[in-house]
């Protein structure tokens, strides 16, 4: 069994090539060990990711109604006020109509 050595400058991974397979040496974790931690670390990080994603957006939208109630309640009393208003507007407009009746005449 042949296997190819370490260049200078190169990394041991602890992976020898034999003929055209690779294999790891003796005492040295698998590869596809090594590749069960790396996809198993990138799906809790995508599942943190989206659970946080989601937690936010449920949040934003607690807040959007929020606003929008208190928005609601604010342009109520500004249209009561605009109301009451223009109620005394009428009334001096009826006042002023009977002024210029009465000196018209």
């Amino acid at each position: 069994m042949t296997t190819s050595p370490v260049e200078p400058g190169d990394i041991d991974f602890g992976i020898a090539r034999v003929g055209m397979t690779l294999v790891s040496r003796t005492g040295v974790t698998l590869a596809s060990e090594m590749d069960a931690a790396v996809w198993t670390a990138i799906g809790l990080l995508a599942v943190t990711s989206l659970g946080t994603l989601f937690y936010l957006g449920s949040r934003m939208d607690a807040l959007a109604a929020r606003l929008a109630a208190r928005m609601d309640a604010g342009f109520a009393r500004v249209n009561a006020r605009f109301d009451a208003l223009d109620a005394r507007f009428d009334s001096l407009a009826a006042r002023l109509d009977a002024h210029l009746d009465r000196h018209a005449g």
